[in-house]
């Protein structure tokens, strides 16, 4: 569990919700901030796109390792697309990091960059990358501009962990879940985070 604690606006929104005010107290602080290598978190992303968790571990490690550590938009285009394969990237995601990589040198698609863009707007900027879409963007919203107040139901671990946590499993409606993530305006990318922990835990 984090030693750290969270932002104290958060935390007091979250713990109006008794099921994340456990999961605060079990897992502790988890942060919502922006990426350090926003290309590299990106290429993570989109490897991990219709993946099991430890199947995109892999071949993520083995893509990275074939970029000698440097993910960066140069270094993907300059790299050999059958060792990327190799890797066990297949043809359509070695063009979808290609893709990106183009798309890094035409624009500015960091934190600073879409800093003025409203989330729909950076959605819309990144889903124009072919291989983008919006499970994707909504990954980068969080995890890359330390969006604050993203709810990804297009994930299938957060609509299952809602489920779990407050359907004890049962089928519930993205409307159900949508209500329910009202109560954390407006930070629902830290619940989202909380979710998630709970389902993968």
């Amino acid at each position: 569990m984090s030693t750290e604690t969270l932002p104290p606006d958060v935390e007091s929104v979250l713990r109006e919700d008794p099921v994340l005010a456990e999961l605060v107290d079990r897992h502790g602080a988890l942060a919502v901030t922006p990426a350090e290598n926003p290309f590299r978190r990106l290429c993570t992303s989109i490897i991990n796109q219709q993946l099991s968790t430890a199947s995109a571990e892999a071949i993520r490690e083995r893509t990275f390792a074939l970029l000698d550590g440097e993910v960066t938009p140069r270094s993907v285009l300059a790299a050999d697309e059958p060792r990327l394969r190799e890797a066990g990237l297949s043809d359509s995601k070695v063009q979808y990091l290609q893709n990106a990589a183009e798309a890094f040198h035409e624009r500015d698609l960091t934190a600073s960059g879409l800093s003025d863009a409203s989330d729909e707007e950076a959605i819309a900027a990144l889903t124009r990358i072919r291989g983008i879409g919006e499970w994707t963007a909504r990954m980068y919203l969080i995890f890359v501009l330390g969006r604050e107040d993203v709810l990804p139901l297009s994930d299938l671990a957060v609509r299952r962990g809602i489920e779990e946590l407050y359907a004890d499993g049962g089928a519930m409606s993205r409307e159900e879940m949508r209500e329910i993530a009202a109560a954390w305006r407006p930070y629902r990318s830290y619940g989202t985070r909380y979710v998630w922990a709970a389902y993968e835990g």
